[in-house]
């Protein structure tokens, strides 16, 4: 590919590079092998939450058993994209794919005999490793797609919304997987059978991937992935508090309240719980995929400018506001439990999912956009970085909220990260011509 010489600024139009590999097939591979990636990402979650839980591990140490595992990601995200700017990219994806397994392989090792202290030390190490290998995977798969999308239309934003929204389909599929596999083989079982397939997958992948994608320059500067562009850094910014927003009653709240509710305590009422907790999880992050995947189609991005889109994103990031602030009232209001809250609860989620969709489908288009060809790596790299940093908090405050405030506050916490993330994305500018 045809590099930019240092100094001189790149006069083409963002999101639409000089050249473009011929890659609809290596386009189609590296979804494939992120979509096997992910499934078993999303099931390693549910199992190693519902298990830990039944232990009767509380819901702080339950959100310590992901700090790790977001802390990787943030750390990984910061290197990878260099490292995939030096070496290449198809080296950061088998890496991902790789480690992955191996993480898998450590969790199956966990002795139930072994003290609190060091089974939850254990699991932080090994859901670490799986942080960085989800963060090498899914930087290496999104920056491809600036690089392989057409040029013409709103092509860039269909190609990453696609991927983006079928590999969030697809974890969602995970997490019933994972809840369905922790009710049938065990724990163990379930995270060597997932380890077993996944190395197959990605045997397939070293053999399969055809060419298209750039091998690396080897003049690449660590320096260069702290990005230099006032709207990568603003949208960086508003990414923190969109996915804190998220995963504050994603990661342990919501998961941790259902299965108070649904579970008698029997093993027979664990496993209702598991597989009614994992439905809906699954069907959330299923919705959330397909909104996702449709976002350009329902947001007319084909006939629409890139000024029109950032505009877009502030007033979507203020719809979004409205569903968890109306949750918090509800739930403040509310007695006690009662069926009226347990459905507005339900629905609402999905709500918040759908209209989340589309604020990080406009959030991922944005930065590829904002981003030059030639540092596109580096670019999404920081920009996933910050979105680590967003679910290293949600998580940590996940816990903690639930823990000292229950649902309420869980949903309170989320209603003001959102209102963070709306007022940031305000300060976003087109950058066309």
């Amino acid at each position: 590919m045809t590099q930019q010489p240092e100094g001189r600024p790149d006069k083409r139009p963002r999101g639409r590079p000089r050249e473009r590999p011929q890659g609809l097939s290596a386009y189609v591979a590296v979804t494939a092998a992120y979509w096997a990636f992910m499934l078993t990402d999303g099931a390693m979650r549910m199992l190693v939450l519902l298990h830990f839980d039944r232990l009767g591990f509380s819901p702080v140490q339950l959100a310590y058993l992901f700090v790790l595992y977001e802390v990787a990601g943030m750390v990984t995200n910061l290197c990878a994209g260099w490292i995939a700017a030096r070496f290449g990219l198809t080296s950061t994806l088998y890496a991902g794919l790789a480690l992955q397994v191996v993480a898998l392989l450590a969790l199956a090792q966990l002795d139930p005999g072994w003290s609190l202290g060091v089974s939850v030390a254990y699991v932080m190490v090994a859901q670490g490793l799986s942080g960085v290998a989800k963060d090498l995977a899914k930087m290496s798969s999104k920056s491809a797609v600036k690089l392989l999308a057409p040029a013409e239309g709103a092509g860039l934003f269909r190609w990453v919304a696609v991927l983006t929204g079928s590999k969030n389909a697809v974890k969602g599929v995970g997490f019933l997987m994972g809840a369905a596999l922790l009710a049938t083989l065990g724990f163990t079982g379930s995270v060597l059978a997932m380890a077993g397939v996944l190395a197959a997958i990605l045997l397939a992948v070293l053999l399969a991937m055809p060419a298209g994608l750039p091998r690396g320059r080897k003049g690449a500067k660590f320096s260069e992935v702290f990005s230099k562009s006032p709207n990568i850094n603003w949208l960086s910014a508003a990414r923190v508090f969109l996915f804190g927003a998220r995963d504050v009653w994603f990661v342990v709240g919501i998961p941790i309240y259902f299965y108070a509710a649904l579970s008698d305590g029997t093993p027979e009422g664990d496993r209702a719980a598991f597989f009614l907790i994992g439905g809906f999880m699954a069907v959330w992050i299923i919705l959330y995929g397909a909104v996702q995947a449709g976002a350009p189609r329902l947001l007319g991005a084909g006939h629409r400018t890139e000024a029109s889109l950032v505009v877009g994103a502030r007033h979507w990031a203020w719809g979004l506001f409205t569903v968890p602030a109306v949750l918090t009232l509800a739930s403040l209001t509310a007695p006690g439990p009662a069926d009226w809250f347990s459905l507005l609860l339900v629905v609402g989620l999905l709500a918040f999912g759908a209209v989340f969709a589309v604020n990080s489908s406009l959030h991922s288009y944005l930065v590829l956009a904002f981003s030059r060809s030639e540092r596109v790596t580096m670019d999404v790299g920081f920009y996933y970085m910050a979105n680590a940093g967003g679910r290293l908090i949600g998580t940590l405050l996940s816990g903690l909220t639930y823990q000292l405030g229950g649902l309420s506050l869980v949903l309170a916490t989320a209603t003001l990260m959102v209102a963070a993330s709306a007022l940031i994305a305000g300060c976003l500018v087109p950058e066309e011509g």
